[in-house]
Parts: C-alpha cells; sequence; structure tokens
C-alpha cells in the first residue's frame, strides 16, 4: 500500500511534536502495518460463516475466493475471530 495514501490518527503523550518527529512516527507506522495488512494475515484473523450451507470456511484460499466473488450472497458473513 502507498503509504501516501493511508489516513492516521496519531496520538501522543507529547504536548508538542515537530514535524521530523511526527515524519518518523508516521513512517514507523507504516513499516508495521505493512506485515500486518496482508492477505495472509487476513485470512488468519477471519472466518466465512455461510448460514445457507450451516458452514464455517476457515482455508484461506477459500476465504480469498468468498471475498473476490462478484454477487453478495444473502446469509453469508465475514466474522473476525478475535
Amino acid at each position: 500500500m502507498n503509504p501516501q495514501n493511508r489516513d492516521l490518527l496519531v496520538l501522543t503523550k507529547k504536548v508538542t511534536m515537530n514535524e521530523q518527529q511526527l515524519k518518523q512516527e508516521v513512517e514507523l507506522l507504516n513499516k508495521l502495518l505493512f506485515h500486518v495488512e496482508d492477505v495472509n494475515s487476513f485470512c488468519t484473523a477471519n472466518e466465512i460463516i455461510d448460514v445457507n450451507r450451516y458452514k464455517i470456511i476457515q482455508k484461506p484460499h477459500l476465504i480469498l475466493q468468498a471475498i473476490r466473488e462478484k454477487g453478495e450472497k444473502p446469509f453469508v458473513f465475514i466474522s473476525n475471530k478475535n
């Protein structure tokens, strides 16, 4: 993901923060989020609940297939495991 295309809200305990400190903080956050926001992490943290077939899908390739389908099916939900 392009770091210039991200909206971040940075909260700190410091009252004042100069431009260089803020830039460094955002850069570190972008590096951290780059490793977390990949497809494998998404598939690990989520599952598909298909009420129509009474199934819970946890296999990564099936989760990706369900997400990439063009039409949204009723009673098929993406559920976060956390």
